[in-house]
């Protein structure tokens, strides 16, 4: 009996519940662990001591109680609004220059001269077509020319600072990608070398106004009248109606003869007629085409006969010239060549010239030689 009543005594009383060692123990944990205060499981957020001297970093963390959002706010909202300023500013400068550039080109009026060729030497032709249409037309297609080469260099040059400023505003070293660029604007050089010779090519030429629309030029494999003028490709149109492209590389010479002055010399044999007769004729005849009133206006200077040029086994050949301007070069020597015939003709000589090709002379007796390569 003792004994069950101390086992009853160690149960507790009840004994239905058989005893287990280290019972208590696991109880007291528990009750010590219920009883602890849990931790909380969202701490209160903090951000990094030079987030706290930033203004917009604490500004950001007040109204968001994000702490990464708060660290990063310098990255999300302060770079991307430069990035878009530098941007904004590069196209307004574009803007504004391209303007500028635009006015310089544009004319008040279809005969003023473009701003910006007023600067530059102007050679303008007498050109052999309507000088109303042809003037303003040359002038226009030269001042877009040159305005387009402004354009497109402003462009470049704006766009190129404005990449660089982005680029350093996402911290990235410049010092390679700038070598990078040279080496590949050297290798693109190189690819590209006739074109970029074309371009400067063109724009000398259309600087210095070597030639321009309406001019008769001399470009080597190409002779005609310029129709068209670009950075990089001139059109020309021959006599036979073949239009040339000719890039402006490869223009070695210019011959331009609507520009200045010419020079028109006819040469007219006069067979073994008497020199001093046929010079009076042929004076007589050039100073009337001076003297028409439809070609006195292409005159530069009076017309002259230089007298014999050369000796031929048909006779002599007498020079006349005739200065003039560059575009009444053609009227003028066709009108000269037409009117000294017929001085010719209407003296006589050039039917002695046919007689004297129908019947040659005799020769000289005693071996003494033809005497047809004398003039009286």
């Amino acid at each position: 009996m003792t004994g069950l009543s101390g086992e009853k005594g160690r149960t507790g009383g009840d004994p239905a519940v058989p005893s287990r060692p280290g019972c208590g123990t696991k109880a007291h944990v528990i009750a010590a662990l219920l009883a602890a205060p849990l931790p909380d499981p969202s701490p209160s957020p903090t951000v990094g001591a030079d987030c706290r001297e930033d203004a917009l970093c604490q500004r950001v963390f007040e109204w968001t109680g994000t702490p990464w959002l708060a660290e990063s706010s310098f990255w999300i909202f302060v770079k991307p609004l430069r990035i878009i300023l530098i941007l904004l500013i590069a196209l307004l400068i574009r803007w504004v220059t391209h303007r500028m550039i635009s006015r310089l080109v544009r004319t008040s009026t279809h005969t003023s001269v473009p701003t910006i060729l007023r600067p530059l030497r102007e050679r303008v032709p007498n050109a052999p077509t309507d000088p109303a249409t042809v003037v303003p037309e040359r002038r226009r297609q030269r001042a877009e020319a040159i305005g387009s080469v402004l354009r497109n260099t402003v462009t470049a040059v704006v766009f190129a600072i404005a990449v660089l400023l982005v680029l350093s505003e996402l911290n990235f070293n410049l010092a390679p990608l700038i070598a990078s660029a040279g080496i590949a604007g050297v290798a693109l050089g190189f690819g590209a070398q006739s074109l970029v010779k074309d371009v400067i090519s063109g724009v000398f030429m259309l600087l210095e106004d070597q030639y321009g629309v309406g001019d008769t030029v001399d470009l080597g494999e190409a002779t005609g009248v310029v129709e068209a003028v670009g950075l990089r490709i001139t059109t020309v149109r021959d006599g036979r109606g073949v239009l040339w492209y000719i890039r402006n590389g490869e223009i070695i010479r210019v011959g331009n003869k609507s520009q200045g002055w010419a020079m028109v010399i006819v040469d007219m044999p006069i067979g073994f007629a008497g020199v001093e007769e046929a010079t009076s004729v042929m004076r007589a005849a050039a100073v009337e085409v001076a003297e028409d009133p439809e070609l006195a206006g292409h005159f530069v200077e009076p017309p002259d006969v230089l007298g014999v040029e050369q000796i031929t086994v048909d006779g002599a050949v007498i020079r006349t010239v005739a200065k003039t301007t560059a575009d009444g070069q053609f009227d003028v020597g066709r009108e000269l060549r037409r009117r000294l015939t017929q001085a010719l003709d209407a003296a006589g000589i050039t039917a002695r010239i046919a007689a004297t090709r129908m019947f040659p002379r005799p020769s000289a007796p005693n071996g003494e030689g033809d005497t047809r390569g004398g003039a009286t």
